[in-house]
């Protein structure tokens, strides 16, 4: 462990879509340890929609904005180089909100819920604890089984779905036996969540009619929405719910990135189609947490789910990772590969 503590802070906040000029290289401290606090090592970062709304001036509505020369918010994955918690022993792999630096602090009082560091499960690799078994697969799961409960027969529609969350969720719709339709942005990403994921049909929004689509694909309308873009894309699948739908709002994609956000209009079809619609955090339901990481496990070994990451190393390459997050050039989860275990 060196003197120093590397990384990626926040130069400025952007104004429309981010862009690798927001953030430049510093060398920081390396954190003091405190009772109550392990000291991490930071192995890979991830690199997720929330980093956009966390460097905005407002944050995310329930973390504070990342301040000017401050490490970046990120989620991350290391090891326990020193600790003064018991409940954190020096090697354990734990994912925390480390950001984008080598070194920080994690503890373990769910009073402070996202300083909180969460031991991997036994025989997850360190990647496996960030992505399928961390956020994504936490997020995907609690999302699709605490929330949705997604029932054999009906159409469930997920947008994004080539991403870590999205892919993720439709094929755990798949599981319980609905029908699901997925939304991308590429022809090559659809082929890949019918052929690759098993979903059933898939839209390019960027080059088909979604309304007329949905029409086509769901003629009784669709019953549960997991919805990680928000903005048009929502307004459009809301016009063909069907009675009683459920809808997950995970994320706001469309206009995370700077764009004005989208003025829903077909909102009057939750009140008539006697629809729900809620707001999602995984946070709310980290207690899961042992069951859905044991289940995902056991589906990725049985074959039944498909995950997918890239990673890039270097710590330094994480900001034009998030540029191409926002570009969708990418399938799966983008993660940063900071060091070797």
């Amino acid at each position: 462990m060196g003197t120093t503590n590397r990384q990626i802070v926040l130069r400025s906040r952007p104004e429309g879509p981010v862009s690798v000029d927001c953030f430049e290289a510093h060398d920081g401290a390396v954190p003091e340890l405190v009772a109550g606090k392990a000291l991490l090592r930071t192995l890979y970062v991830s690199i997720d929609p929330a980093i956009r709304g966390w460097i905005s001036p407002r944050g995310s509505g329930y973390l504070p904005p990342v301040g000017i020369g401050e490490p970046v918010r990120s989620n991350g994955v290391g090891v326990v180089v020193d600790s003064a918690n018991d409940d954190l022993p020096v090697g354990s792999i734990v994912t925390a909100l480390t950001g984008w630096q080598e070194l920080s602090l994690v503890g373990s009082d769910w009073a402070e819920p996202f300083t909180v560091g969460t031991i991997a499960p036994e025989g997850a690799t360190s990647l496996d604890a960030l992505t399928t078994m961390g956020q994504s697969g936490m997020t995907a799961y609690a999302g699709m089984f605490a929330v949705l409960q997604p029932k054999a027969g009906e159409n469930v529609v997920v947008s994004a779905a080539a991403s870590s969350v999205g892919s993720m969720a439709g094929q755990l719709a798949r599981m319980a036996g609905a029908r699901v339709v997925g939304i991308a942005g590429t022809d090559a990403k659809c082929a890949w969540v019918t052929g690759e994921l098993g979903f059933d049909a898939c839209i390019n929004y960027r080059t088909e009619d979604v309304a007329a689509r949905l029409k086509e694909l769901c003629p009784g309308g669709v019953d549960v929405l997991f919805d990680n873009v928000g903005g048009a894309l929502l307004d459009t699948v809301l016009r063909r719910i069907a009675p009683g739908a459920r809808i997950l709002l995970c994320g706001s994609l469309s206009t995370d990135d700077g764009e004005e956000p989208h003025l829903l209009r077909n909102y009057p079809r939750l009140m008539s189609r006697r629809a729900s619609m809620v707001g999602f955090n995984t946070i709310d339901h980290w207690g899961l947490y042992p069951e859905a990481t044991a289940k995902i496990a056991a589906w990725i070994a049985s074959g039944e789910l498909v995950t997918y990451n890239e990673v890039t190393n270097g710590l330094e390459r994480a900001p034009e990772l998030l540029v191409r997050l926002f570009a969708g050039d990418h399938l799966g989860k983008l993660v940063a590969k900071v060091a070797d275990a």
